[in-house]
Parts: structure tokens; C-alpha cells; sequence
């Protein structure tokens, strides 16, 4: 049954979903297929620089689980900066975090389109997109149950794949494997050295790291549909950033023992990559189609939580005001339909110009997600910031930020840092030229919701009193 915080909303989500789903929107693609961007940057030292990015992930993380666990409503963070740090930082925090989730879930279902190709080059990209499309929204209008159980199975596929790659990867270092001597860790030496590009190339491949973690605040957004959210939270919190460490860490401290940074770096396609290249030394049949069906699930799962996550973040703006009131709307099953239709024309629009101009529109939409989606984490901050300050008299959460506030302040900090290397990025550069203009777009329209919510809320109050 819902209850008042989960405006309307079914908690019905177990804890194991809960850390899947988390997982399920931060492991996508970019791990096993782009992580050459990084490696290209940072070369060997593209190590450290997913341990930084995972210093920030754990920052965020429990931020956001400290938060909610005090207030588990619906809306999940976003509605608690709201509430602690003003309706304006609440709405363009989570405006910023919607259009992010919209953009990434729209290339996530491109990417699974393309992949399908692998097998049949002849099946149209559009027809492919539009059948995933499907999927996803079948998926995200059942009961939120079903959703946690798809999110599940979809995740545990990836992170299957990502144990055994680490396993075996190690083994080969290590160890050797039959017929091959161990490796070992000379490749991180060789080639230029382990930081070939300097100091410059280590900053700059920290945006990329940075990026890859987003999606780990999304722990916090399954607070209202969670059976309970103050034991599920903080522990789903705990795991998803320690797996998340270990993942990315290892997995690319492996990739760059095994194949030459430089090799790596130049990868392209499923064929290419090292995941494939370890399990054909192993003699592993059909590796390449293997793994392009882990990447095509990985690709579906983080397209399936992403739109879950848009659609429950639009729910919590209709909430408070801050959008259409219909979308606002809950079904028996407890599914934010409306809010879920609204996302996938986002969807759409992302995945329409990905497909169509992908030299010129999709670098555009990739700026608007790391920007908007650096911003949302920022506010994020500043929420915890003024969260932290309003309750120093009131019992502590159950999970907690450590070294907060000053840990608040240092990733507010970091946060603008990564914003203004984005700038030299290659990869991010319309991050600043579209990035800028959306947020001055959202903080331009805020006054105009404000005055139209008000006046709705008049009328409200008037239709009462002449009914009293």
C-alpha cells in the first residue's frame, strides 16, 4: 500500500532490487567499450584516476542515502535539497537530474540498437530502437515489482560478466593461464610510461572517470517504493560503492596490464575489445557474440533504470508543483505512467537525433548530460550541506557522510573542478556551449512555474472555501 511520503507510490522494492538497480544505472556500456576514452588520457594511470572518480561516487552516495533515510518520500533527494536548500535549488536540481537520465537512457537504447546489428547488419537501427524502446516502457509501466525483478536479472547478466573478466584477468597477471605465461604488470611501465600524457592527461581523463559513476546517487531514488528504506538504503549504499570501486578499478587496471594502453586506447567495436580479447586467449567459443549480448543487456539495463529514474524524478516535481499536475498521476500498480510517457518523448527525441546526426546532435545532447548532471550532483552538495546544518540538534541517520561538512565542501569543490576540465575535453566539449544555456534556460523558467503554481494553489484554496 502507499503511504503519504511515497505520493502514491507502492513500496514494494526488496533490498537485494535495490542494489541492482543501482548498479544497473551506473554499469553501462561506457565500462566495457568506453573506457578507451580514459585510457587514451591517462594511459596507464587511468587506475588512479577511477579510484578519484570512486572517492566521489562514495561521497555522493552517501550523501544522498543520509538524506533520504530521514525523509524516504517520494522524489528521493531531489526533494529533500528542496526542502532544506529552497524550492529553487530543488527544481533546477532536479530538472538538471531529469534531462540527464532522458539523454543517457536515449543513447543507452541507440547503443542497444547498433549492437543487435552485430548479428544482423540488415535489421534497420530505427526498427531495433523502437523494439527496445518497447521493452523498456512494457517494463517501467508494470508494477514497480516486476520492474526490480527485470533490473535484477538484467544487472546480474553484467555483473557476471564483469566477476568472471576480473577473476580470469587476474589469474592471467598473476598466475599465467594454460599454455601463457603470467603478464604481470610490466605494461603499465611500458609505452611511455605509467602516466604517458602527464599531470594534463590525468586531470582531464578524471571528467570521463567521473562521468561513468553517475547514476550511483540512484540508491537514494528507490527510497519511496523500498519495503524499508532505513535498512535498505545505507546498505544498498555500501555495497553499490564498493562493487562499483572494485569493478572499475580492478577492470581497468587489468585492461591496461593485458593489452598495451595504446592498443586499448584505439579499440573500437566488440571485437576489439579487451573483454574479448582476454576470453579468446582463453579459447572461449564465440567470444565476440558473447560478449556483444552481455554489452547488448548491459546497454538495456542502464536504458531500463535511467528511465525509471527520469520518470520518478518528473513524478516528484508534479508533486511539489513544479510540473503538469497529471504527471503526477499513479496507477494501481504504482506506476508514475504518465510521468513515465513524458520521459520516454525525451527518450525519443534523444534516440532520434543519435540515430540520425550522430557527428553533430549527440555530442550536443552528451554536453547537456555531463553538464546538467555534474550541476545536479553539485546541488547535491549544497543540499547535504544545508540537510546537515538544520538537523545538528536531531538524531543522526542511519548511514552518514563521513568527515561531513567539510567532505560537503570538498566535493562541491571537485565537482566545479571536473566542470571546468570538461571544457578540455574533447569528448565533453559542447559540455559548456549547450551545458550553460540549459541551466540558464531551467533557472529562467523557474519564476513562471512559481507564479503559475501559486495561482493554482489560490484557486484551490478559493474553490474550498466556497464549498465550506
Amino acid at each position: 500500500m502507499p503511504d503519504d511520503e511515497s505520493g502514491g507510490l507502492l513500496r514494494q522494492l526488496s533490498s537485494r532490487q535495490i542494489g541492482m538497480i543501482s548498479l544497473g544505472g551506473t554499469i553501462g556500456t561506457g565500462l566495457f567499450l568506453g573506457a578507451g576514452l580514459a585510457i587514451s588520457l591517462a594511459g596507464p594511470a587511468v587506475v588512479l584516476v577511477y579510484l578519484v572518480g570512486a572517492l566521489a561516487a562514495v561521497a555522493v552516495a552517501y550523501a544522498v542515502a543520509e538524506m533520504v533515510v530521514a525523509h524516504p518520500g517520494a522524489g528521493g533527494f531531489g526533494a529533500v535539497v528542496a526542502r532544506y536548500a529552497g524550492p529553487l535549488t530543488g527544481y533546477v536540481q532536479r530538472w538538471c537530474y531529469w534531462a540527464t537520465q532522458v539523454i543517457t537512457v536515449g543513447g543507452e537504447v541507440v547503443a542497444a540498437g547498433l549492437y543487435v546489428r552485430y548479428w544482423w547488419p540488415q535489421v534497420p537501427l530505427w526498427a531495433a530502437v523502437c523494439l527496445f524502446s518497447l521493452l523498456i516502457l512494457v517494463v517501467n509501466f508494470a508494477a514497480v515489482r516486476l520492474f526490480g525483478e527485470v533490473e535484477y536479472w538484467f544487472a546480474m547478466i553484467k555483473v557476471t560478466a564483469l566477476v568472471v573478466f576480473l577473476v580470469l584477468g587476474g589469474l592471467y597477471v598473476v598466475f599465467g593461464l594454460p599454455g601463457r605465461d603470467a603478464v604481470g604488470l610490466s605494461a603499465w611501465t611500458d609505452h611511455g610510461g605509467f602516466a604517458p600524457n602527464g599531470l594534463t592527461g590525468v586531470v582531464l581523463a578524471i571528467t570521463v572517470a567521473t562521468f561513468s559513476y553517475g547514476g550511483v546517487e540512484s540508491v537514494a531514488m528507490t527510497a519511496a517504493e523500498s519495503r524499508d528504506p532505513a535498512r535498505d538504503i545505507p546498505r544498498a549504499a555500501r555495497r553499490v560503492v564498493l562493487r562499483l570501486a572494485l569493478f572499475y578499478v580492478l577492470a581497468t587496471g587489468i585492461i591496461v596490464a593485458i593489452v598495451p594502453w595504446t592498443e586499448a586506447a584505439a579499440a573500437e567495436g566488440v571485437e576489439e575489445s579487451p573483454f574479448v580479447r582476454l576470453f579468446t586467449t582463453l579459447g572461449v567459443p564465440a567470444a565476440a557474440g558473447l560478449m556483444n549480448l552481455v554489452i547488448l543487456t548491459a546497454a538495456l539495463s542502464a536504458a531500463n533504470t535511467t528511465l525509471y529514474l527520469a520518470s520518478r524524478t518528473l513524478h516528484s516535481l508534479a508533486l511539489d508543483g513544479y510540473a503538469p499536475r497529471r504527471l503526477a498521476s499513479v496507477t494501481g500498480r504504482g506506476s508514475p505512467v504518465n510521468a513515465v510517457l513524458a520521459s520516454t518523448v525525451g527518450l525519443a527525441v534523444a534516440a532520434v537525433a543519435a540515430a540520425l546526426s550522430p557527428g553533430t546532435a549527440f555530442p550536443v545532447l552528451l554536453g547537456i548530460a555531463m553538464f546538467s548532471g555534474m550541476t545536479a550532483w553539485l546541488l547535491i552538495f549544497v543540499g547535504h550541506r544545508a540537510f546537515r546544518r538544520a538537523r545538528a540538534d536531531l538524531p543522526p541517520s542511519a548511514v552518514r557522510l563521513p568527515g561531513a561538512p567539510v567532505t560537503s565542501v570538498l566535493s562541491v569543490v571537485y565537482v566545479v573542478l571536473v566542470l571546468v576540465a570538461s571544457a578540455f575535453t574533447a569528448a565533453f566539449g559542447p559540455a559548456w556551449q549547450v551545458g550553460v544555456p540549459f541551466v540558464l534556460l531551467v533557472l529562467a523558467s523557474y519564476p513562471l512555474v512559481r507564479a503559475r503554481r501559486a495561482a493554482r494553489e489560490r484557486r484551490v484554496a478559493g474553490d474550498y472555501n466556497d464549498s465550506v
